[in-house]
């Protein structure tokens, strides 16, 4: 029997259907602290606390969508809402607000209540982060008079955390006055003790209901089998894609095989000449397993989407589902990565350059899975990742332009461009890396390819943006780079 375990109680997944997301079947069950705002993952009135692997501890309390999250996905995990924070603070008596809960409501984070489980979930999940850094003296100015790191708080409290929950009446400032005064978790905390235990352990799910089924296979080569038998198979990690296809266009598929929690997709590996990367690490584990190894996808991962999702979302099906406006793409591009694929036959390593064929399309084979995505080393010293949206987080490209290159002695050795956002497929800037590659490292050069890099592609005009704009931004990012490479090596 499929079992999810809510609030420290178990309850039977049936008689959801597969599709199913967490959201519905929590507020079926009376917890409806959930809420549903945009049901795309936008919004974060949705989220809720999910029992995961640690990347400190055994275990870390992740927030995620749970508009996007099929509950199925969940069988034999522990999950938390925001009325399980409240008794989880005093268990055996009363119901007591949550320290979280209580800074919310002491410092005005909270009017109509709508979007406000979400946020102290969030908030929540921040709180019980073990690497969070509780300093409790005052945050440093800088010359002007405001906070030196204004998105961080004394407690080390990452507003970032806070970027896919969205308020429409209170007003941020009072939720980020109660972000930063919460402290750190007492040894009693019944939550904080949680994550020194390990969670729970990834299950086989064959869930059926009304000739739709949720699949999960426990290993690699059972899921590659599976696809064969059923290639119209759906393929899920995280879901932050197809749980909008689900909520939005009410897609329903007769088959969904879950890959998430495959060991063989789960794993990160440093070698003397590349990184190789498993294709369902989340976006979180892999920022932060790397540390900031590889700086331009340090740069990249606070501008993806929101941590909401990057709690959930993974390179694999970022790159699986061929999306011309993806963010991964143009990094992994200039950084020259390759991807595993694996079928029942064994494996093959294709150049990402290679991958892309048509919009959406790959040469990604039936039955094939995208194991790993492999970067070479050594990295190219001089990066930059600039994504240009109409809001400054969790927002989707217009343009997205990634550089990585060599410059040795003034002089350009080597080039690479991606860009994402202006053809059907993300594409390296050949034209444009060819007139920097050889020449030297001089506003003139620049500005040469900058006007190469302008035609590069076939940008369209639809809502996000027009074509001319487009190409205008892919010339203005190189500029820009140059500009801020020159000033970092003069001072």
């Amino acid at each position: 029997m499929a079992i999810i375990t809510v609030n420290g109680k178990e309850a039977p997944i049936s008689p959801a259907a597969p599709h199913t997301t967490v959201l519905d079947f929590l507020r079926e069950r009376g917890l409806t602290g959930t809420k549903e705002g945009c049901a795309e993952g936008e919004c974060g009135a949705c989220a809720v606390l999910v029992a995961r692997p640690g990347v400190n501890k055994p275990t870390d309390w992740v927030a995620v969508n749970a508009c996007l999250v099929p509950v199925a996905a969940l069988d034999g995990q522990e999950v938390i809402t925001s009325e399980g924070l409240a008794t989880a603070a005093a268990p055996g008596e009363p119901a007591a607000l949550h320290p979280v809960q209580e800074e919310m409501a002491v410092r005005g984070g909270s009017q109509c209540g709508y979007c406000t489980p979400g946020f102290v979930c969030s908030m929540a999940s921040e709180y019980y982060r073990p690497d969070r850094c509780a300093r409790t003296q005052a945050q440093p100015e800088a010359a002007d008079g405001t906070a030196a790191d204004p998105e961080h708080g004394p407690n080390g409290f990452d507003l970032h955390a806070l970027s896919g929950n969205l308020c429409r009446c209170t007003g941020y400032r009072p939720i980020r006055d109660a972000a930063f005064a919460v402290g750190t978790p007492p040894e009693n905390d019944p939550l904080a003790q949680r994550r020194e235990q390990a969670p729970p352990a990834s299950v086989a799910t064959a869930y059926t209901r009304d000739d739709r089924a949720f699949l999960r296979p426990g290993t690699l080569s059972d899921a590659l089998r599976l696809l064969r038998e059923r290639p119209g198979a759906v393929v899920v990690a995280g879901s932050t894609d197809w749980g909008v296809e689900v909520n939005i266009r009410a897609r329903r598929a007769d088959c969904v095989v879950a890959v998430d929690r495959l060991p063989e997709l789960r794993a990160l590996r440093v070698e003397s000449d590349h990184v190789e990367i498993g294709a369902a690490l989340t976006l979180t584990e892999i920022e932060r397993r790397l540390d900031g190894s590889v700086p331009l996808l340090a740069e990249l991962f606070p501008q993806f989407a929101s941590r909401l999702i990057r709690n959930s979302a993974t390179l694999g099906g970022n790159l699986g589902t061929g999306s011309p406006i993806g963010d991964s793409p143009p990094v992994l591009l200039a950084l020259e990565a390759s991807l595993v694929l694996a079928d029942a036959d064994g494996e093959r390593e294709v150049p990402l350059r290679d991958y892309f064929t048509g919009y959406r399309q790959s040469v990604r084979r039936p039955g094939e899975l995208i194991r790993a995505v492999r970067v070479p080393l050594p990295l190219s010293p001089v990066t930059a990742f600039h994504k240009i949206a109409k809001r400054r987080f969790d927002d989707i490209s217009s343009v997205a332009v990634a550089f990585a290159l060599d410059i040795e002695d003034g002089t350009v050795r080597k080039a690479r461009i991606g860009l994402g956002g202006v053809a059907a497929t993300p594409i390296r800037a050949l034209a444009a890396e060819a007139a920097l590659e050889g020449e030297p490292w001089t506003a003139e050069t620049v500005e040469a390819a900058a006007r190469v890099l302008r035609a590069q592609g076939t940008p369209l005009d639809d809502h996000r943006a027009s074509a001319g704009y487009r190409s205008a931004m892919l010339g203005q990012s190189l500029l820009k780079m140059y500009a801020r490479t020159t000033e970092a090596v003069s001072s």
